[in-house]
């Protein structure tokens, strides 16, 4: 176990950087992104399970760090579970109240070490509830160097509240651009909006983009349920990276355990992943050893005519205004009738159609 101590909290800290040039070579981990709920406190949390699915990536952003003994107690479950070596950094506490919250990066030593540049943005403009925290880490074997930051935005009462964050998160993704130069950017986290808000108009105007914007990530209570897209991995358009593959993690199954028993000891969030080059995730289950298939963790099609809210609100283009105007409007025969409602158009029915999340 090697826990690197990064408490960066300077710019003048990242003066020291040496520019590497991204490569385009052929690079193969796998980055991840995940919530994994109070992480620290007393509330039964089990490291067993949380270490079998962070095994699954090369690299993870982590959030809702509670204490800094959690992650290395992650670190040490993860090391036994894999046996493999792996290192890890976290922030200090952030937040602006009692209750306070770090970040944390966790990789795998074989396949990713940490290049330079750790640092908890000094947010001058106090837009920030938990400023995000950034390092850059490169492929060990392709020497693909890139700056991944972690946020979690605050949920609030309502969205309104996570609004300020999420158009702030402009301003600090050309922050990036200036400590991190000729670097690849990813932004990580728990982002409490889904992507095709309107609220995302800031950083779709600077050249930032979801990675993610199919499925949903956080756990309803009934088995194979998934409810908002709230988990993403935002990225500039001009990266030179070789991502071969994205998607959300669809654990629970992989674990044998039920969503009730998986929110109260591992998490109520889905990870969120990118791989790079000819990497490739393959869930293993936990029971006997054996791979999953990663099409059997998916979760089932939404039928218009019995689906709750919460699970049309997880089709792309459809928040919950809409997945109640599709309630009201019931019966549906076609998936074209979905134009009846105001604001949908061929484009949003495209994107629902290509989703293959709707029942046929």
């Amino acid at each position: 176990m090697k826990s690197v101590q990064h408490h960066a909290h300077y710019i003048c800290c990242l003066l020291t950087f040496s520019i590497v040039i991204p490569s385009t070579a052929w690079s193969d981990i796998v980055v991840g992104s995940w919530n994994i709920r109070n992480l620290g406190w007393d509330n039964g949390k089990s490291f067993e399970h949380v270490a079998h699915v962070t095994q699954h990536f090369d690299l993870l952003a982590i959030q809702e760090v509670m204490n800094e003994e959690a992650i290395h107690k992650l670190e040490r479950a993860l090391e036994a579970s894999s046996e493999e070596e792996w290192s890890s950094m976290a922030s200090h506490a952030l937040g602006e109240s009692s209750y306070r919250e770090h970040y944390a990066f966790m990789w795998r030593d074989s396949t990713v070490e940490y290049a330079d540049g750790a640092v908890v943005f000094i947010d001058n403009r106090d837009a920030f509830a938990r400023e995000p925290y950034s390092a850059r880490f490169r492929s060990l074997e392709s020497g693909t160097t890139f700056a991944l930051a972690n946020v979690h935005v605050t949920y609030g009462d309502s969205i309104s509240d996570r609004l300020p964050e999420i158009d702030a998160l402009a301003d600090y993704w050309q922050w990036m651009s200036e400590v991190y130069p000729d670097t690849p950017r990813l932004l990580a986290g728990d982002f409490n909006l889904a992507p095709s808000h309107s609220g995302w108009e800031a950083m779709s105007s600077v050249g930032a983009y979801p990675l993610i914007t199919e499925g949903a990530s956080t756990l309803g209570m009934s088995n194979g349920e998934y409810a908002n897209l709230y988990d993403n991995i935002w990225l500039n358009e001009d990266h030179s990276l070789n991502i071969s593959d994205h998607g959300i993690f669809y654990f629970p199954d992989i674990l044998n355990i039920s969503h009730s028993e998986v929110r109260d000891t591992v998490s109520d969030h889905a990870p969120v992943y990118l791989t790079l080059g000819n990497a490739e995730l393959t869930p293993i289950s936990m029971e006997d050893g054996e791979v999953t298939s990663l099409s059997s963790t998916k979760p089932s099609c939404v039928d218009l005519n019995t689906a709750s809210a919460s699970e049309l609100d997880t089709l792309p283009h459809i928040g919950p205004a809409r997945a109640q105007d599709i309630i009201e409007l019931r019966p549906w025969s076609d998936l074209n009738e979905l134009t009846r409602i105001s604001g949908l158009g061929d484009f949003h029915l495209d994107a629902i159609t290509l989703s293959n999340r709707v029942c046929q």
